[in-house]
This record gives C-alpha cells, sequence and structure tokens, in this order.
C-alpha cells in the first residue's frame, strides 16, 4: 500500500512540475520586459550590430521626407566610421549628417551611435513617397572597415513611440528659407537709402547759410 502511495506522489508531482514549467513558459514569451521594445531587425558583421534599423516615414496624410533610424554598435577596438546608408531597388537617396559640428559619423571603439532623433546623427531620404508603410525594405550601412552591413527593415509612419526618430522636423524648416530673403532685402534697401542721403545734404546746406550771414551782418557794423 505504501508503495502504491509513493508512485502516486511521483506521479502527482510530475504532472505538477509539467503545468508549472508551461505556465512559466507562457509568462515568459508575454512578460512585459520583453515588450519594453519592438521587434525591429538586428544584424551582425564582424565588430558591428546594426538594431532596431527601420525606415519611418511621415504622419498619415503628411508629404515630406523619410527617415531612417538605427543603432549601430562597435564591438571592436578600433573606431570605424559610418560612410553611408543606402536603400537597395531605387528607393531614395539617402543624406546622411553626424550630429555636431563632425565631417563624418563616428561609430567610437566599445560604443555606439544613435540615428534618428534629436541631438543624433541623421539618415534623411529625401523622396519619401518611395517607401510605403507596412513594407519591409532593404537598408545597407557602409562602415569604413567592416564593410556594407545589410538587414532589412520595417516601413513605419512617425507616429507614437517612433514620432521622436522620424522626419517631422524637416517640413516644418522649408517655409523659413523662403521668406526671410524676401522679408530683409525688400525693407532694408528701401527704408536706409532713402533717409540718409535725402536727409543729410538738406541739413548741411542749412548749416552752410549761417556763415554766409555772420560775414554780412560784420560788414554793415
Amino acid at each position: 500500500m505504501s508503495r502504491s502511495l509513493r508512485r502516486g506522489a511521483l506521479a502527482a508531482t510530475a504532472v505538477a512540475f509539467s503545468l508549472v514549467s508551461l505556465g512559466a513558459c507562457a509568462a515568459g514569451h508575454d512578460a512585459p520586459t520583453l515588450q519594453v521594445k519592438p521587434d525591429n531587425a538586428a544584424t551582425t558583421k564582424g565588430d558591428i550590430k546594426v538594431q532596431n534599423a527601420l525606415v519611418i516615414t511621415q504622419e498619415k496624410d503628411k508629404k515630406g521626407p523619410a527617415a531612417v533610424s538605427a543603432t549601430v554598435f562597435n564591438n571592436g577596438t578600433k573606431e570605424q566610421t559610418l560612410d553611408a546608408i543606402t536603400l537597395p531597388g531605387g528607393k531614395g537617396t539617402v543624406t546622411l549628417k553626424p550630429a555636431g559640428s563632425g565631417a563624418k559619423v563616428v561609430v567610437p571603439a566599445g560604443g555606439s551611435v544613435v540615428i534618428g532623433g534629436k541631438g543624433n546623427a541623421s539618415a534623411v531620404i529625401a523622396n519619401g513617397a518611395d517607401v510605403v508603410d507596412g513594407n519591409v525594405q532593404k537598408i545597407v550601412f557602409q562602415l569604413s572597415t567592416t564593410g556594407d552591413v545589410e538587414l532589412e527593415g520595417f516601413v513605419v509612419p512617425a507616429t507614437g513611440m517612433y514620432a521622436a526618430y522620424g522626419p517631422t522636423a524637416a517640413p516644418a524648416a522649408g517655409p523659413a528659407p523662403s521668406g526671410s530673403p524676401s522679408g530683409a532685402a525688400s525693407g532694408a534697401p528701401s527704408g536706409s537709402p532713402s533717409a540718409t542721403p535725402s536727409g543729410s545734404p538738406a541739413a548741411s546746406a542749412s548749416h552752410a547759410g549761417t556763415p554766409s550771414g555772420s560775414p554780412s551782418t560784420g560788414t554793415g557794423h
């Protein structure tokens, strides 16, 4: 009898362990820590790892440039430069600019560089209409030593968590250059030249009359 009880206890323990294991797996897949970041494209080549690569378009119903956003890690002992980003298939020309006044985007040894977002390097796609939301776009990162690092990233609009990394600021800056030159040119030339030449000679002429009057008065006496 005791042997049967021991067998039953072992069987119950095995079943309970299986249920706990399944529950743990389910909780693990749905755990909040796994949902902090979206499952975006990532790849590694040599010392370089590119993570969270995206093509971010304008918000819905807005026209303008798109942008590439990613984080580039350098696990090597020497810095590399990110020389270019391209979109194969004729999907637009990417203009890469470093943060600050540097000439190139530098990926420091043992460090990383963020592409997109305020204060970071930028990669703007001028003809953003060539990429379509919901598609998967091939992106090539050209590193000075590692060479081409290729992966595919999702195309998403600049909304929600992607708003801060999209090209939303570019269209707003467009009207400023057209307004400033016209205002400066029309105001300064018409006002300053007309007032100064016409006023100064007239004042000089009126003062010139005083010397001519003094001698005549003295001569009369």
